[in-house]
């Protein structure tokens, strides 16, 4: 075994490190995790289904952590900006995959006491739409 072998944690400490980053990426923290997604996908192509699954499932799991917190604050009175919200409900966080949004919308969605089962599931199918869309792409 030569030293470089050493020094390589392998594809299974990739998946690990994606789940990581998609989980940090769908926080208030700042970040994403497409390119590390594309990365791993590009360097061990028969690993795209564990890749696809893991990438939703923390991303997935970073915007109900965002839920879950804005549930905490107090409701003092919906402002206007959230009507839109209100009117489509759940359905609405298929969009919160979207950069600079999804994190506001899942925020939102706690804030309001939306039904944490319907916001876990249109999250989950947006964020594996567009992990689906990288991964379309990259083939």
């Amino acid at each position: 075994m030569d030293f470089l072998t050493l020094l390589d944690p392998g594809p299974d400490a990739g998946l690990a490190a994606l789940f990581v980053a998609s989980f940090l990426a769908a926080t208030i923290l700042p970040g994403g995790s497409e390119a590390v997604f594309a990365g791993l996908v590009s360097l061990h192509p028969g690993q795209a289904n564990a890749a696809l699954v893991l990438a939703t499932v923390g991303n997935t799991l970073g915007g109900m952590s965002t839920y879950l917190l804005a549930r905490l604050f107090p409701q003092a009175g919906a402002p206007e900006r959230l009507a839109w919200l209100q009117r489509h409900g759940a359905p609405a966080l298929i969009l919160a995959w979207a950069p600079l949004v999804g994190d506001a919308l899942c925020a939102a969605a706690g804030w309001l006491r939306l039904g944490w089962l319907p916001c876990l599931g249109w999250m989950a199918l947006g964020k594996a739409l567009r992990y689906s869309v990288i991964l379309a792409l990259l083939n």
